[in-house]
């Protein structure tokens, strides 16, 4: 049985990860044959197409199918991607993200393929946009939901939101953790080495924030209540990890604000070198206003450190306030301030919270367990699936 994935590209980022490590993992089970179909990988985000180095059979890339809106590589890249079902036809398409899971399950209901599965790793409509926009992505969801033979979530959260906009059904959901290889984290130390190479001081308590320098991600907030916190902790260091369009503009308000010597930004870093960054931060702050289920929560919890984030889509299912971290609305800097001012100065708090979330982990997200659960699926549907009719 083929499986055949579809994604816009194969930039740096949790929704990549979470695709790449599903199709080399369900390329080791029995009667499956897996591969992945990607627009190209372009921008300071870097790429993961490496990831294929081993199996550059698994992977094709698509060059009209491109993230920004086209109208006229948009149909190439629908004409291109039927042609490509009906020459090899899967048993399943499965798509990702917003461009490639309208384009991907159009054309595979158009090729006849039986079953089409959507994961849903973030919300495409919401409070973070307008009301055009919304009522775009609303409307390509709900049309595309009619052809979709199931769903999956990488949060509870993106079942509700969806099912609240009217877009499928609740039998037609499935939640599946983001997995990922647990090791790196669980092994990952605080190396004295490396933080003295990106200047942290044995005595720094180091506030670790992983994400796209962009919009949404909640850089801003941070930088706002970076004073206060420095008024009580004057050895606080914040180590940025990611690169993004919007890096100038965030170094320059640093500037502005005379903390250079706190903020600390790594620019792009290879997800392998993750779980080390990780191991030098003593607490994760996750502050974004848009994401399904942030895979730096768990990652941090992995490597126990304990967490503060905005209560936003998925984030409450794995940051448990109180157990694992804490859970602040929205843009409530008073709040912010307080937990990570909390957790700054005072250690055993860092490692109860750590030591909990640590379990919490390992029990809901090794890689293996999202690969078992999406192959159980997959049968499931296999078994039971008509053609949907585009």
């Amino acid at each position: 049985m083929r499986a055949t994935h579809v994604i816009t590209r194969l930039i740096v980022g949790g929704a990549q990860e979470n695709t790449i490590a599903s199709v080399l993992g369900l390329h080791r089970k029995p009667d499956l044959q897996v591969n992945l179909i990607s627009g190209p990988s372009l921008g300071r985000e870097g790429s993961l197409e490496s990831c294929f180095a081993d199996s550059p059979e698994l992977l094709t890339i698509l060059p009209e199918l491109v993230r920004p809106i086209h109208p006229w590589k948009d149909c190439l890249a629908w004409r291109r991607l039927v042609q490509i079902f009906r020459a090899q036809p899967p048993r399943i398409v499965h798509t990702h993200s917003g461009k490639a899971g309208v384009l991907g399950r159009f054309a595979a209901a158009r090729a006849g393929v039986p079953v089409i599965v959507h994961t849903i790793h973030g919300p495409s409509f919401g409070a973070f946009q307008g009301p055009a926009a919304n009522f775009i992505f609303r409307s390509a969801e709900r049309r595309a939901a009619a052809i979709t033979s199931h769903f999956v979530t990488v949060a509870d959260a993106m079942r509700d939101q969806y099912l609240a906009a009217g877009i499928g059904r609740p039998q037609l959901f499935t939640r599946v953790f983001s997995g990922f290889p647990l090791e790196p984290f669980l092994s990952a130390t605080n190396d004295p080495a490396l933080r003295a190479r990106w200047g942290i001081g044995p005595e720094d308590i180091v506030i670790g924030k992983i994400g796209r320098l962009f919009k949404l991600k909640g850089h801003e907030d941070l930088f706002r209540i970076a004073p206060a916190l420095l008024k009580h902790h004057p050895k606080l260091k914040f180590l940025l990890v990611g690169d993004g369009p919007w890096r100038h503009r965030f170094e320059q308000h640093v500037q502005a604000l005379g903390l250079e010597k706190h903020f600390i930004f790594t620019g792009l870093v290879p997800p392998a070198e993750v779980p080390r960054l990780i191991g030098i931060m003593d607490l994760v702050a996750h502050l974004s206003l848009r994401e399904g289920l942030p895979r730096a929560l768990p990652q941090a919890l992995a490597v126990a450190r304990p967490v503060v984030a905005y209560d936003c889509d998925g984030a409450r299912e794995v940051c448990l306030d109180g157990k694992t971290g804490f859970l602040i609305p929205p843009g409530d800097l008073a709040s912010l301030t307080t937990a990570l001012d909390r957790l700054a100065g005072d250690a055993s708090l860092r490692e109860q919270l750590g030591r909990q979330g640590r379990q919490f982990v390992t029990e809901r997200f090794p890689v293996e367990r999202m690969v078992d659960d999406l192959y159980a699926l997959y049968m499931k549907l296999a078994a039971h699936q008509r053609p949907a009719i585009a």
